[in-house]
């Protein structure tokens, strides 16, 4: 199995194709076929990469399929192939180390650099990045329909879209474009729901949300929060008027106030200064250098390398990537680097950076989609007080229902300390994960597992971690 595939053994890899002129579609696997992994040309000369790992700890019940859970990445320019699977769920850190909370205990995972221009995937031409959510929506149909069109054995498998950050407006957008695909023949596979993790769904509310969940833990004072107020109404009426670069703009403004009122408050997780918490590891070369927001992003991830990772390797994404994860694919053009043109990706989605899409999220539960939503609790950047506002502007006709039902309690393995609470409805489910920041699967491992179970309803066998999900007090 993977697990044990040395990262250098070369000799354990089977070539589909060959790398020279990077055509339409290239793949490659690992000999024991525990991994895929290539390239599909979405557009002309526009080139997304993707990862789909096997679990080796699938369960085959003929009335329960075995899932795949697609996982999107933030930014936009953050690389779902490098963070996502080495920092959160992958089955190996940043240490080539087995990471015994992977999600592939209860599926298999596929990760992509989405949109093109993140991470390994590349353009040729730099007016072909992205310049909306929808436009980057229908490239992600293209590679669905490259890699589940001529695969039967995939297409038994229900699909989950699991995003985070600003990966949920990519989730909601190809949620929406693949079942439309779906509909028309076009697309063969089985949808089997969307999870919004910490996402930036609504812009809007979450920047209004700053300010007085700031204030209310005493991290800014009545000055820091009247600037911060006024700063987020303005964006509120610039989002209205339909002057989302200007908006895009007074965000970041914004963001350097409030680092300035509250003397650095880290973003992704309230509690602590920026570049405090031991939290995951990122490089500087995959967020542009140009975007403050962004650049606070690096900090963050990058303080874990420094901080508490296990002696014996570097542990730095970046060297990784562009290293022996490299030289293990085989199929990566010389010339592309990990995250070389991420920043770029970012810079040409200005204009849809403030967009909400919160119609979509209510398109999706119209239309049946299981739609889950997870948020962890001292997270600021997509704060949960600015989620549980754009959840109640929600159209949806169990609104009303859901917001009156009550909240059942989480826990995990055979302690009784409250790890968070849950509340379901049809088909919409909210997590709220306690002691959490924005990265929920790095910060709780366990719950985020036993949430993948619920979500997918896997047949995998219970694991420690997952002994106890819910127990009513």
């Amino acid at each position: 199995m993977f697990l044990s595939l040395p990262m250098e053994n070369l000799s354990a890899l089977v070539l589909v194709s060959v790398l020279l002129l990077v055509p339409p579609a290239i793949a490659a696997r690992t000999k024991d076929g525990s991994e895929d992994w290539g390239y599909v040309e979405v557009r002309p000369k526009a080139h997304m990469f993707w990862w789909l790992y096997r679990s080796p700890y699938r369960v085959e019940d003929p009335s329960k399929p075995w899932p795949i859970i697609l996982w999107l990445q933030g930014g936009p320019g953050a690389s779902g192939v490098g963070i996502g699977n080495f920092e959160e769920v992958g089955p190996l850190d940043t240490y080539l180390k087995p990471r015994n909370s992977t999600w592939l205990h209860k599926a298999d995972l596929l990760f992509v650099d989405n949109p093109v221009g993140t991470g390994f995937s590349f353009v040729e031409d730099n007016s072909l990045f992205v310049k909306t959510d929808v436009e980057a929506a229908t490239d992600l149909t293209t590679l669905l329909k490259e890699i589940f069109n001529k695969n039967e054995s995939l297409q038994k498998s229900p699909l989950f879209i699991v995003a985070e950050s600003y990966g949920g407006k990519f989730a909601a957008t190809l949620g929406l474009s693949a079942l439309e695909a779906i509909e028309q023949g076009k697309l063969k596979l089985k949808l089997g729901g969307v999870a919004l993790g910490d996402s930036w769904i609504s812009p809007e509310d979450f920047v209004l949300s700053w300010g007085p969940l700031l204030k209310d833990v005493s991290r800014i004072d009545d000055n820091g929060l009247e600037k911060a107020n006024s700063l987020a109404q303005l964006i509120k009426q610039q989002i209205k008027d339909g002057k989302l670069e200007d908006a895009t703009n007074t965000w970041s403004d914004l963001e350097s106030i409030i680092s300035s009122a509250s003397n650095d408050v880290d973003f992704y997780n309230f509690l602590l200064d920026s570049g405090m918490d031991p939290v995951s590891a990122i490089t500087a070369s995959e967020i542009s250098e140009q975007n403050v927001a962004l650049k606070r992003y690096t900090r963050y991830l990058n303080s874990l390398r420094h901080s508490s990772l296990a002696p014996g390797g570097n542990g730095d994404l970046d060297t990784l990537m562009n290293g022996a994860i490299k030289r293990k694919l085989k199929i990566i053009p010389n010339n592309v680097t990990w995250g070389g043109q991420s920043g770029y990706v970012f810079n040409v989605m200005a204009g849809d950076f403030m967009r909400p899409r919160i119609d979509e999220v209510d398109q999706l539960l119209a239309k049946g989609v299981n739609v889950t939503i997870y948020n962890g609790q001292v997270d600021l950047i997509c704060a949960t007080k600015g989620t549980e506002s754009w959840v109640e502007k929600l159209k949806w006709d169990g609104l009303q229902q859901f917001l009156t039902k009550s909240r059942t309690p989480l826990y995990c393995g055979s302690d009784r300390f409250t790890r968070g609470f849950t509340r379901s409805h049809k088909n919409l489910h909210f997590y709220w994960i306690l002691g959490a920041g924005h990265f929920v699967p790095v910060d709780q491992p366990c719950i985020a597992l036993n949430m993948v179970d619920d979500i997918t309803q896997s047949p995998a066998a219970a694991t420690v971690s997952s002994v106890s999900r819910h127990r009513k007090i």
